[in-house]
């Protein structure tokens, strides 16, 4: 890799770390950190009544090739949220629930630990997740 992700890759997971509660971690601590969370009633009925998992991903951050991508399921169940943004928050979006970051950005990543938050509890709020019951850690760094 020819350029550093790890300031990247651990900023956002401090993020994520920050708004974990009662979500379960899966932590790789290198190139991985995910939020998950029981399916709530709403998953379900979107999965047509039939669970697919125990659990969905809230949000996660991984290391890729070019870039550090952080995934925030929320955003694309909640357009209100969508809509209070920045433009520049909004810019370095690619697909409709993940944003892409090369540095650290302290402006940004101020407005994504709000964002997050409000995600989460959006999720929860309109039933697409529960709250977990254990946290599980894997790795190191948790």
């Amino acid at each position: 890799m020819s350029w550093n992700a790890e300031p990247v890759f651990q900023r956002l997971r401090e993020i994520l770390k920050e708004n974990a509660g009662t979500c379960t971690v899966e932590d790789d601590s290198r190139r991985r950190f995910c939020l998950e969370a029981p399916v709530g009633p709403a998953t379900l009925k979107a999965w047509k009544g039939k669970a697919r998992s125990s659990v969905i991903p809230v949000a996660w951050v991984e290391i890729g090739k070019a870039y550090v991508s952080y995934h925030l399921m929320g955003v694309y169940v909640n357009p209100p949220l969508m809509a209070s943004m920045s433009a520049p928050l909004r810019a370095r979006m690619q697909g409709k629930s993940c944003f892409n970051f090369k540095s650290v950005d302290e402006e940004l990543f101020k407005e994504l630990e709000r964002v997050t938050a409000e995600s989460i509890d959006g999720m929860r709020a309109i039933g697409y997740i529960t709250d977990a019951d254990r946290t599980r850690a894997g790795g190191s760094g948790t």
